[in-house]
């Protein structure tokens, strides 16, 4: 007996309980954005906040409580959760980028005034502080040599240093070298120079010279050497370490030819995050540096000044033509800390090892 087979049509639509379930249009989180923009300047204007962090702050809070409400809605709590944790990462790269962009703007636009050849080939010698005209040269040029004087004496034993505790070290003296480290990290860069002031200058009977700005500045840039090189050698797998003792070579070559070369990246970064931290300080060199309008080419012997501290100069003078300086000199002092960047991120993708055939 034949028996006709019937088809039943099968249906496209969801069922309760199966995966499938409503998803939100791809659009719909720059439409959340506008819209909480739109209604966060809005309900600035209507209370009479005229300051534009306000608004920013609202709409960042109507995003992220309007995210979760239309994703209940329609993708269901568990999925709304989901959506809102994005939108908190997304609000706080928007709250972190907002003010750095907003610096770069300001410094760019009023720095650009007088920053010209002139004012970087020229120092402020003959020049009245009130006065318009002067250059950047001197300050400039301290500052390439006290950075690159602390450069060298702690990057080689932030590194050595960071080595030892890594690959040697595990004792009393690997947890005392830690800990001193830790609070060398907190230290305010004040300290560092009045500590350089007290043994180099004034036991040891030293004049004020670039050189005893950069011992301060060395002081402050080892423990941030120190701890990023840690991290860095510690992400190192293990069984590049075996698999070269294994072959007989001996523990230090290991260190130097497969562990640093490995971790040079990181390294590089660390270096350069400790050369950012101190071309900034003004401190170690009002106090051991003293500044000075001439051009002085020898960091060990007489005065000298820096960028940092000929922003402050200037712009405590507070005139018109002193306060343009002092924003140029911001501008350049940016630019070189972009350009050390931009040359550490080059050597380490060149000396990183090739992971392609």
């Amino acid at each position: 007996m034949s028996h006709a087979i019937q088809e039943r049509p099968v249906s496209t639509a969801p069922r309760r309980g199966s995966l499938s379930h409503a998803r939100l249009p791809r659009w719909t989180p720059a439409a959340v954005a506008a819209g909480s923009i739109a209604a966060g300047i809005g309900i600035g204007l209507a209370a009479g906040w005229h300051s534009k962090v306000q608004w920013g702050l609202i709409s960042a809070l109507l995003f992220v409580l309007v995210t979760f409400a239309v994703t209940t809605k329609v993708e269901g709590r568990r999925q709304a959760k989901d959506r809102v944790a994005t939108s908190l990462v997304w609000v706080s790269f928007v709250l972190a980028v907002v003010p750095l962009l907003s610096l770069a703007w300001v410094t760019i636009s009023k720095g650009l005034d007088v920053l010209d050849g002139y004012f970087l080939t020229h120092s402020m010698n003959g020049v009245l502080d009130a006065e318009a005209g002067g250059g950047v040269y001197h300050a400039l040029l301290g500052t390439i040599e006290q950075v690159g004087i602390a450069t060298l004496i702690a990057a080689p034993i932030g590194l050595l240093t960071a080595v030892y505790l890594v690959e040697y070290g595990g004792g009393k003296l690997a947890h005392a070298v830690t800990f001193f480290v830790d609070v060398m990290t907190g230290i305010p860069s004040i300290v560092a120079g009045l500590f350089i002031l007290a043994t180099w200058n004034l036991i040891l009977g030293f004049g004020p010279s670039g050189f005893a700005g950069a011992m301060a500045l060395a002081i402050l840039m080892m423990p941030v050497v120190v701890r990023s090189t840690e991290e860095m050698l510690k992400l190192v797998p293990n069984e590049l370490r075996e698999a070269s003792l294994a072959l007989g070579i001996p523990k230090w070559r290991t260190i130097l030819k497969v562990v640093l070369p490995t971790a040079i990246g990181g390294i590089t970064t660390g270096v350069m995050l400790a050369v950012a931290r101190i071309t900034g300080e003004t401190a170690p060199v009002l106090l051991l540096v003293f500044g000075t309008k001439l051009i002085n080419p020898n960091p060990f012997e007489g005065a000298q000044s820096s960028l940092p501290l000929y922003v402050y100069e200037q712009y405590a003078v507070g005139t018109d033509a002193a306060v343009a300086r002092a924003w140029a000199a911001a501008l350049v002092l940016i630019a070189f800390v972009m350009i050390l960047n931009l040359v550490a991120r080059g050597i380490a993708r060149w000396k990183a090892p090739k992971t392609g055939r």
